[in-house]
């Protein structure tokens, strides 16, 4: 299972949103640095309204959602790469994680202590960019001498990422991850084997107070966070409150919604975070339907029916023969197999089909 890992300075709330998202009292949220030593590590399910419409579609006695792996990292400090703050440590976890979520503290409360003493999530966003940078730059160069040397003796692969390290060093060197550094698709691919930590994908969450998530986009701290993300990581942000999460955690699916209109809020963050993490993991959903469940099924975006069919049994992909596939769209629209059958929505696909988001499937194999 692909992890998205939780990362952030002391005190942001990380740990209060990890044990929200994962709706359990794993990590030890406490005001004061490095409460947290250990990461921790939860399994959560991915919200899908979609599995109701073909629970009820196939009369299924059983709901299977899909999943995702949240790992709550311990706080990082300003000098982590040189082992500040059991930096190397802390780093290693990250290193083991394939997408990262980064938490930045966007409210004022005095009663809650930041490591520089005052709110700036901007420079926050940067000293752990910085940390995981410093980081990449010393393995490049450690990696560098040893591929010099191999790619003399002839080796094609050593000078390939050779080439690559040429390119990424610099990039680093300028204060920039990884990850934004331009290369051809062949080169990110081969890139993958550097295993840096500024080249993982990173989502960011801006964490506000409870009263300050139904006007987010008034908040000048979310605002910054916003635009430095997208122009300096190429990525998104989420507006969180990570104190509203804590307390819709214990609540039936009812209470939450009552809460979170009292709150003045349309909606749980903590949903739309995991259905971005996942996304940044490179995920994506196909469903199979019938008496016994509708179940959702993780696959990577790009992944062929037989790889699909990999994901249920070993079996169903050596053995592949086809797939019986129609869109979530049009079965929930036609609201039968057969309907849909009917109006030729319901297809036969082979061993190159592209599986789609929100394919219902049924696989045919022959062991």
């Amino acid at each position: 299972m692909l992890r998205a890992g939780i990362v952030g300075l002391p005190n942001v709330g990380k740990s209060t949103l990890f044990n929200a998202v994962t709706r359990t009292r794993k990590a030890e949220s406490a005001n004061y640095p490095f409460c947290t030593i250990d990461p921790n590590v939860g399994v959560v399910t991915v919200p899908d309204k979609r599995l109701e419409v073909l629970g009820n579609i196939s009369g299924s006695a059983e709901i299977i959602p899909a999943t995702v792996e949240f790992v709550d990292i311990a706080g990082l400090v300003k000098g982590a790469s040189a082992g500040e703050g059991l930096g190397n440590q802390f780093l290693s976890h990250i290193r083991e994680v394939d997408a990262i979520v980064h938490v930045v503290r966007c409210f004022e409360d005095d009663d809650v202590h930041h490591v520089e003493g005052d709110i700036d999530p901007v420079r926050d966003i940067e000293t752990i960019a910085t940390e995981l940078i410093l980081a990449d730059l010393e393995a490049v160069q450690r990696r560098g001498d040893k591929l010099t040397k191999e790619a003399k003796r002839g080796d094609k692969e050593a000078a390939a990422l050779l080439a690559i390290i040429e390119k990424i060093e610099p990039h680093l060197g300028d204060g920039k991850p990884a990850i934004t550094c331009e290369l051809s698709d062949d080169e990110t691919r081969l890139a993958k084997r550097l295993f840096l930590l500024s080249a993982k994908p990173t989502l960011f969450v801006a964490n506000l107070k409870d009263h300050e998530l139904a006007d987010a986009d008034t908040n000048p701290h979310l605002a910054k966070v916003s635009e430095y993300a997208a122009e300096h990581h190429g990525c998104e942000t989420v507006a969180i409150s990570a104190q509203i999460e804590s307390e819709l955690a214990d609540l039936s699916e009812d209470e939450a919604a009552e809460f979170l209109a009292e709150m003045g809020v349309g909606e749980s963050g903590a949903g739309q975070l995991i259905h971005k993490a996942y996304a940044l993991l490179g995920l994506q959903t196909y469903f199979t339907t019938g008496e016994k469940a509708s179940r959702a099924w993780t696959i990577r975006v790009g992944d062929t029916a037989p790889k699909a069919a990999g994901v249920i049994h070993g079996d169903f992909e050596r053995g592949f023969i086809k797939a019986e596939t129609v869109s979530y769209g049009d079965l929930a629209t036609c609201g039968s197999i057969a309907a849909a059958r009917d109006k030729g929505l319901y297809r036969m696909e082979g061993k190159e089909y592209v599986v789609q988001e929100g394919d219902v499937m049924l696989f045919k194999f022959n062991v």
